[in-house]
């Protein structure tokens, strides 16, 4: 969960009690292919050289253990039921929510054996601020065996007072207006193989906003941009979605190259419960390739767009900087600090190692946002980000990174953004 102007503690080193067992795991550099996990104590582990692969497990087997050892794989078969868990605790400090504490984990594991099967994963994270702000994610990309079936999930449950600034790009941040609102998501979809990597789908949605407040007093005569649009103290918005699926991916933490591409349409009907009749379409694709070809390094294309069909789409529900699923897009920006009626994104990443043994990698990255404007319902302005991270190996079976970033927008707007996996 990325929030700007943050400060990282990393707590502890955790999930060193897998350490003691053998298990079978996912491929450390192909995905698709897996190997039996094996503990070899006849090799010195050099944190940041050699051509075994390590993770953070290993590195804490080298502190605490008396007689530390690399695990590494010997066969190549992947083992159904198996679970790969990463965790990341963290301490922050934002000027939007004080300090803070969380508490991000995820799990992944297979579901069948072949070469060509997905790997499954759940993520669930815990954020406590001392402005009593909470977040309480739980999402899912769970693929039944063969790729026969796919199940997503996103549930959530969040208590968090923000900024918002008004629709469109040209807002600026002296037009900061504070809300509140509590808020509860319950999303699900089930997709069904029709071709190779290709899934149509059918889910629904409810969104349910209580509590909702604006906590700004403008002199007599005037509103907020919130209260412009209509602020009402609850909000539900109810309806299906239908999707259709392309993923060729086999590893949604840590991609390899191939592509992404999901339309989602969505209508929402009062007779389901909705408030009022709106639909959007949301067309999210993406690209990886390696570059140069030769070398693990990865180039990676993300598009994330969003289109609204009405004029009755809830405000809090209109598309915004950090409103895809895992909160990730508009690295350089606080979330929330854009939004409109219809949205158009763009990001590119490069992925390179820094440490021959996989432990260290960099990424650069930039991105352009651009919201339709209130009044003439146009494209009329772009704002750009940009910046570079580290990538820190937690887990190298399922191939998960811890991901610290540094982003910058225009106007100074700058800050750190972390994530357990890739960004995208």
């Amino acid at each position: 969960m990325p929030f700007p102007t943050r400060t990282f503690l990393l707590a502890h080193f955790l999930l060193i009690a897998l350490a003691g067992r053998s298990q079978t795991v996912g491929d450390t550099t192909t995905p698709g292919t897996t190997r039996r996990s094996t503990y070899n104590s006849g090799k010195h582990i050099h944190w940041f050289s050699g051509k075994e692969q390590i993770d953070l497990i290993d590195i804490a087997r080298d502190i605490f253990l008396k007689h530390p050892s690399l695990r590494t794989d010997t066969t190549g078969k992947k083992t159904p039921g198996k679970l790969y868990p990463a965790l990341l605790p963290s301490a922050e400090y934002t000027l939007e929510t004080g300090l803070a504490f969380d508490l991000t984990g995820s799990l992944a594991f297979y579901t069948g054996d072949k070469a060509e099967d997905n790997i499954s994963n759940i993520y669930l994270a815990s954020v406590f601020t001392q402005k009593n702000q909470i977040l309480m994610p739980l999402q899912g990309n769970i693929w039944t065996k063969g790729n026969k079936y796919n199940i997503v999930t996103d549930w959530r449950f969040e208590i968090f007072p923000q900024n918002t600034y008004g629709l469109g790009t040209l807002t600026t941040a002296a037009e900061a207006d504070s809300i509140t609102f509590d808020y509860l998501r319950f999303y699900s979809t089930l997709l069904k193989t029709v071709g190779k990597d290709f899934y149509l789908g059918l889910g629904y949605d409810v969104d349910y906003f209580y509590n909702v407040r604006d906590l700004s007093h403008p002199p007599p005569g005037q509103t907020t941009p919130f209260q412009t649009y209509g602020v009402t103290p609850k909000s539900v918005s109810s309806g299906p979605t239908f999707n259709i699926l392309y993923d060729g991916r086999r590893n949604e933490i840590n991609p390899e190259p191939g592509w992404y591409a999901d339309l989602i349409f969505r209508p929402n009907f009062t007779f389901l419960g909705s408030d009022s009749n709106w639909q959007s379409l949301l067309i999210d694709a993406r690209r990886y390739l390696h570059f140069p070809s030769k070398s693990q390094n990865t180039l990676a294309f993300w598009t994330y767009d969003v289109f609204d069909f009405s004029n009755h789409t809830p405000y809090l529900l209109l598309p915004s900087t950090q409103s895809d699923a895992y909160e990730n897009m508009g690295r350089g920006y606080i979330g929330g600090r854009f939004r409109g009626k219809d949205m158009l994104y763009l990001e590119a990443e490069y992925r390179y190692g820094i440490t021959s043994n996989g432990f260290l990698g960099g990424v650069v990255f930039v991105n352009a946002q651009s919201f339709t404007e209130p009044v003439t319902n146009r494209f009329e302005a772009i704002a750009p980000g940009w910046g570079a991270g580290i990538r820190i190996k937690l887990n190298k079976f399922p191939r998960t990174n811890i991901c610290l970033d540094y982003g910058f927008g225009l106007h100074g707007s700058q800050g750190i953004f972390a994530n357990l996996g890739e960004v995208f």
